[in-house]
């Protein structure tokens, strides 16, 4: 197996640091864990890295407030 060498920052080692199950865990097995957490499909099939991504954006720019309300969406479309 081969190894690479990928540039964090000091704060992003320590909150991947506190997700640690065990002191033997890897950064590769947490990494991995996380991104398992983006869905890989549904029922009509697989979906496609580009829209996986999109997923996961989109749930960020919630996290952040940086969606806006339904309310406004429909006022600012007459409905």
């Amino acid at each position: 197996m081969t190894y690479t060498s990928i540039q964090i920052l000091p704060e992003t080692r320590e909150k991947l640091a506190k997700l640690k199950e065990s002191q033997r865990q890897t950064y590769d097995e947490i990494l991995n864990k996380l991104m398992e957490l983006i869905p890989t499909g549904d029922d009509e099939g697989k979906y496609k890295d580009s829209f996986r991504l999109s997923l996961l954006n989109a749930k960020l720019e919630l996290k952040r407030g940086e969606t806006i309300p339904h309310k406004e969406v429909k006022r600012s479309l007459g409905l």
